[in-house]
Parts: structure tokens; C-alpha cells; sequence
């Protein structure tokens, strides 16, 4: 049994939910800040990839409806549906390769469950293989120390006031720490998410970054800080410097908290579509990249491209953003994530 199989009866339960989640907001004007943590989930997921959803998933229902029987033309259709959803064209390619045998093997000629095999391989590219953990390494004693990487523009800044702020209503004491010293300012935007989340700040303009960091984490101790999330340049047009100014920080942290930092957050925006995957792939020969925070992936029809880091680059997607508010920047979870992408199809 395939594991889109297994899932089918999630997915039953998922609706039902879904539907009760939206009457309860249509019919008793209930807020969605009163919605629990699960529900909200659930609803950004899918609320968040309805681009994608309709123009991804609608396809493929046509492409199955089109064809009769499996012709190398639908391959060739299915490979072009593929690699317009971000998947990548190296994986779509193993894809259909995969797809190809399987079809073979199990003598497939009926077009319904041909589609059902499909959704099965792609869930497959995320789960197989290697188990990457989506949950954030919390450390066990003293400040867990989160270091966010990431080009100019991807909305680094903004993820990190968005994870302070869940951090901070779940309880934690947060400091926010401003790494990237020199860019005009970034140093007062970032002030200006403490002051919103009610997190601790350190920072100062014009001046050495491990210099910077040192200080803050000595701060962050005195004050028994739970998390510090240290903000970084984004320049990545010289590779070297950046290489050497990352390894700077991270001896920097490690002297103050042996074992840290405990992650390392690379920042990508999902409209930039493979050129995230370029970025991903650079960050990861520069320094030691644990996970990937995928902005604004409300705002793309490409929501494959969280299947093409899976499988290009071998890290994990841990938090994704599916909206512009403060709250919108939600945990990964690969079966609301699998549901919110092909509930169309069951």
C-alpha cells in the first residue's frame, strides 16, 4: 500500500475539520486568534497554497482526464506540469523515471489510480530516504541560540520578528540580536521588532558583527534568555568574506555556548522560484545550514519548490510563511503541507 493510501483517511478527517473550521467563522464570526493552534494550521496551509493548489493540482485532474491510457505525450505533459510547479528538473526527470517503472511493474492502465500513484511518488520525495527533523533542536540548558542567514530582500528581518513573536506567546523569554551591522538601517528594524514582540535587543551600527554578537550573548546570559535569534548580512556576491565572516560568528557563539549555535535558519523567498534553490545550495557550501524558513509561499502558484530543496539540497523545510501577518509564519508539516497541496484530488 502506497502512502497516499495510508493517508486517504487523514485527509477525510482534515476536510471535515476544514469545513467545521470555516463554518465556525462564517456562522459565529469566531476570530481566527481563537482558533488553536492546530486549526490555525490547518487553515493557513490551506488558505496558503491555493495558488498553488489551483494551478498545480487542476492540471494534472485535466491531464488525467485527457488521456485515455499512458503515451510517452502524457510523460511529456506530466514533466512540463512538474517543472512549471518548482519542482525541480533533475527531480521531476527521476521522477517520471520512478513513475515510468512503477507503471510497468504494476501494469497500470486505469487513469484515476494513475493519479493517485502520482500524488504517492511526490509525497515519496519528501519522506523517503534520510529523516530530517522539521522541529527546532532546543537546548537543554541556557539560551538556545537560532542564527538566521539568508540574502538581502527575502524578508530575513521580518521572519525573525515573526519567530520571536511565537516564541515570546509560548512562554520563552526572547533576545533579538543584530548581526547585520552595516546595511543602512537594518539595525533600527530590527530594534523595532523587539520593541513589537517584547524582546530583549542588542545592536549597534557601523561596527564589527562578532564583535556585536559577543556582547549580546553576554547580555542574553546575564538576563536568562531561553531563545536568541542573531541576524546576519546577506551578502553573498563575494562568498569568501561571507564564509569568513560566518565562521568568525559561529566561533564567537560557540565560545560563549558550547554546542551553539543550535540552528542555523537559511531565510528563502518561494516566489524566487530555483534561484532559492541556488541560494540554498551557495549558503550550504558556506557555512553549516540545519534548516530552511520558506517565505511567502502564499504568494507563489510554485509550491512544489519545498518538494525540490527536499530532494536538491537535503534540508529540512522547517517553518513556511503563508500570509503577511504577524502570526502567519507557521511550523512546517508535511502532512498538512501534502493535504493544503492535493486536497482537490481525493
Amino acid at each position: 500500500m502506497g502512502l497516499f493510501q495510508k493517508i486517504k483517511d487523514k485527509f477525510s478527517s482534515k476536510n471535515k475539520q476544514l469545513e467545521s473550521i470555516y463554518e465556525e467563522l462564517d456562522t459565529n464570526n469566531t476570530e481566527e486568534s481563537k482558533l488553536s493552534e492546530d486549526e490555525k494550521d490547518l487553515l493557513s496551509f490551506d488558505k496558503g497554497l491555493e495558488k498553488t493548489r489551483k494551478e498545480f493540482v487542476s492540471q494534472l485532474n485535466i491531464l488525467g482526464k485527457r488521456f485515455s491510457k499512458v503515451t510517452d505525450d502524457y510523460y511529456d505533459e506530466l514533466e512540463n506540469i512538474l517543472i512549471k510547479a518548482d519542482i525541480g528538473v533533475n527531480t521531476v526527470f527521476k521522477f517520471i523515471d520512478r513513475l515510468k517503472s512503477r507503471v510497468k511493474k504494476e501494469n497500470i492502465s486505469d487513469m484515476d489510480y494513475l493519479t493517485e500513484v502520482i500524488v504517492d511518488e511526490l509525497f515519496m520525495i519528501y519522506v523517503e530516504g534520510e529523516s530530517l527533523t522539521d522541529k527546532i533542536n532546543i537546548a537543554d540548558e541556557g539560551p538556545t541560540v537560532i542564527l538566521m542567514v539568508g540574502v538581502n530582500g527575502v524578508g530575513k528581518t521580518t521572519t525573525i520578528g515573526k519567530l520571536a513573536n511565537k516564541y515570546h506567546r509560548e512562554g520563552k523569554k526572547t533576545m533579538l540580536i543584530a548581526g547585520d551591522t552595516f546595511r543602512a538601517g537594518a539595525v533600527p528594524q530590527l530594534e523595532e521588532w523587539a520593541n513589537r514582540t517584547d524582546s530583549l535587543f542588542y545592536g549597534k551600527e557601523n561596527t564589527d558583527p562578532a564583535g556585536v554578537i559577543f556582547d549580546g550573548l553576554l547580555k542574553a546570559k546575564e538576563e536568562n534568555v531561553d531563545i536568541v535569534f542573531i541576524d546576519t548580512a546577506g551578502r553573498l556576491q563575494n562568498k569568501v568574506n561571507l564564509m569568513n565572516e560566518l565562521e568568525k560568528i559561529n566561533k564567537v557563539i560557540n565560545r560563549h555556548i558550547p554546542g551553539a549555535p543550535h540552528e542555523t535558519l537559511l531565510i528563502i523567498d518561494a516566489t524566487t522560484g530555483q534561484n532559492g534553490i541556488s541560494q540554498a545550495e551557495a549558503f550550504k557550501e558556506i557555512t553549516n545550514i540545519t534548516g530552511i524558513v520558506l517565505t511567502k509561499l502564499d504568494g507563489t502558484a510554485k509550491g512544489g519548490i519545498v518538494l525540490a530543496i527536499k530532494e536538491n539540497v537535503g534540508l529540512p523545510v522547517k517553518f513556511v510563511g503563508l500570509g503577511e501577518g504577524i502570526d502567519d509564519l507557521r511550523a512546517f508539516d508535511v502532512e498538512d503541507y501534502i493535504y493544503g497541496l492535493f486536497k482537490d484530488m481525493i
